[in-house]
C-alpha cells in the first residue's frame, strides 16, 4: 500500500466577506456538537486528559468551554468549507423568506 498524501484544494487565495465571519463560528460550532454527539454515541465520556482505552476527552464540553486552540481546529475547518465552496463558484448569502 502506497503512502497516502492529503491534495486539499489550495484555497489560499480566497477572501471570504466579513460578513461570513459569523457563519464561520456558527459553522465551527456545529463542527464541535456533531463531533461531540458522535464521541458520545461511540460511548466517549467528559475526562481531564484524553484517554482512548477509558474513551475519555477533555473536549466534551459545549463549545464556548473548548481551549482556544480546539475552537481554533473547528473554526480552520469552517473556513476551509466555505473557502471551498467560494472556490467552486458558490456564492453565500443569507436569505430571508416572509413569514
Amino acid at each position: 500500500m502506497e503512502k497516502y498524501i492529503p491534495h486539499p484544494a489550495d484555497v489560499s487565495n480566497v477572501e471570504l466577506p466579513a460578513e461570513l465571519n459569523e457563519l464561520a463560528e456558527s459553522i465551527a460550532k456545529n463542527v464541535h456538537e456533531v463531533w461531540s454527539q458522535s464521541r458520545i454515541s461511540e460511548g466517549w465520556t467528559y475526562g481531564p486528559i484524553r484517554d482512548d482505552e477509558k474513551k475519555e476527552t477533555p473536549c466534551l464540553v459545549p463549545y464556548e468551554e473548548l481551549p482556544e486552540i480546539e475552537k481554533a481546529y473547528d473554526r480552520n475547518t469552517a473556513f476551509n468549507t466555505l473557502k471551498y465552496i467560494v472556490s467552486l463558484g458558490f456564492q453565500i448569502s443569507k436569505w430571508y423568506e416572509d413569514i
